[in-house]
């Protein structure tokens, strides 16, 4: 049975490339009927903190990358990496190391200087005796001739030779194990059968291989991803802007929209570029990935979101900005939920403006108008809109819609058009005034819409208003 793994590491929150690459084993374990295992590699105690594991849980459950076991810390298995550390000792194959780090750094340096690749001398290789006064650190005793040969499922062979890796510290002087050595014991303990992560792994490959073998395990299959590269084709950083994923959720994206995507970045199927999970699953093969960096869109991902927010029902919509506007304060929250909200009403308010929002943000802000009591009337609106040139026709829209015997979008039309006859002007003429009235703004859904939605008595409150800012009385 396939069993892959995702292993970050808790020094920060889940990024866009950990996501993709938690995303892409996830796809494969489901497509291949296989076990998804998460795993916490938290032996780093200075930079791995309880809040960045909570983080990378919660993003991971936001994306619904749900996993099959774990999630396991290395923290709870020490005991496990130091047997295996003391059976390569009894083995010859490690060895205990007693230089301190200011003479590594010293030697290292002076390589540099040299022109000397920076490796460890291997001084301690075949020392006799301990040396006293000094606690040392454990090394792997690596070959220094031949090639170590990889067969990356995405890359192709690639080779290394044994003369440029240097033996490794697989424990340090304080008894805690190294990243190099303890994933590798992990992967073993856990029965993973491909490791699937991106190729800034790719050096540590090697050395991996080499403890699988001195420790008589399977090396399993493995498989590096393209990096994701920002606009400039520099690395994704901060300052191609947002990395994290939780910061996505925040700015109102979809964990559908951003699994699709995601899923889209490195790998490709045809031309299709929007695809249900399912789709996803069946789909997805390590085949089809490629092995030059992605180039991370985020006008793209903005796109998509939003084909994602229009194929959603209303109900679904609101249940998803629900949270924003009450985060927002602009529906207060209950002990069940939000007060005073008819879910009917509201899902056809939400209805009447996915077509105009790309995201959950766009959407709750939008919302505003249909949900406040008042509205803040744009100051440029005011002054092209709400002026004498439009007092009449404010005046007549609020007397035909008082007088109209059901707020309904038909009768609403039926009253603009009288006083646009009336007038014998455009639609657009009488319109614009009334739409600045009602909603603050020049941009909204169709004016009959959304005063049917607003209801009579705001709309009407509104339109008064509207009238004495355009002069009226005065």
């Amino acid at each position: 049975m396939v069993r892959v793994r995702f292993a970050p590491s808790p020094t920060g929150h889940l990024h866009i490339g950990g996501a993709r690459t938690a995303l892409f084993n996830w796809l494969f374990a489901r497509h291949k009927g296989g076990v998804f295992v998460l795993r916490i590699e938290d032996t780093d105690r200075e930079r791995s903190t309880e809040e960045y594991i909570e983080a990378i849980i919660k993003g991971m459950e936001w994306l619904k990358l749900d996993w099959d076991e774990g999630p396991f810390r290395q923290t709870d298995r020490f005991d496990i990496y130091k047997a295996c550390v003391a059976k390569l000792l009894a083995e010859k194959k490690a060895y205990y190391c007693y230089c301190t780090p200011e003479e590594l750094e010293e030697r290292r340096q002076r390589a540099l200087a040299e022109g000397r690749p920076p490796r460890y001398d291997g001084r301690c290789r075949d020392l006799k005796a301990p040396v006293p006064g000094r606690t040392p650190s454990v090394r792997f005793r690596m070959p220094d001739t031949g090639q170590t040969v990889v067969n990356d499922l995405i890359r192709g062979h690639i080779s290394f030779e044994n003369s440029q890796l240097d033996d490794f510290i697989i424990a340090r002087s304080d008894g805690t194990p190294t990243y190099n050595f303890v994933v590798v014991v992990d992967d073993v303990d856990m029965k993973i059968t491909h490791v699937i992560r991106g190729d800034d792994h790719i050096n540590n490959t090697p050395k991996q291989v080499h403890i699988y073998n001195a420790l008589g395990y399977e090396v399993p299959k493995f498989a590096h991803l393209p990096m994701i590269l920002g606009h400039d084709k520099t690395r994704l950083s901060k300052r191609h802007g947002a990395t994290s994923v939780m910061a996505y959720k925040e700015m109102g994206y979809l964990p559908d929209a951003l699994v699709n995507y995601l899923a889209r970045l490195g790998w490709s199927f045809g031309d299709q570029e929007v695809f249900t999970r399912e789709e996803l699953v069946k789909c997805f093969s390590l085949e089809h990935v490629g092995k030059s960096a992605a180039v991370f869109n985020p006008e793209k991902l903005l796109w998509l979101n939003g084909e994602y927010m229009r194929k959603a029902t209303p109900g679904e919509l609101s249940d998803m900005v629900m949270p924003l506007l009450i985060e927002k304060g602009i529906i207060a929250a209950g002990p069940e939920g939000p007060e005073g909200i008819n879910r009917q009403w509201f899902e056809k308010a939400v209805a009447s403006l996915v077509e105009r929002s790309k995201t959950l943000l766009q959407l709750a802000e939008a919302m505003r108008f249909y949900l406040s009591e008042t509205v803040e009337i744009d100051p440029a609106a005011k002054v092209k809109f709400l002026n004498l040139e439009s007092l009449d026709y404010l005046v007549d829209i609020r007397d035909a819609l008082a007088r109209t015997a059901e707020f309904t979008h038909d009768n609403i039309e039926k009253a603009f058009r009288e006083v646009v006859e009336r007038h014998g002007q455009k639609l657009a003429r009488v319109a614009q005034p009334v739409r600045v009235a009602v909603t603050g703004g020049t941009v909204s859904p169709g004016i009959f819409d959304v005063l049917e939605i607003v209801g009579r008595e705001r709309t009407l409150k509104r339109l008064e208003k509207a009238i004495k800012l355009a002069g009226y009385g005065q």
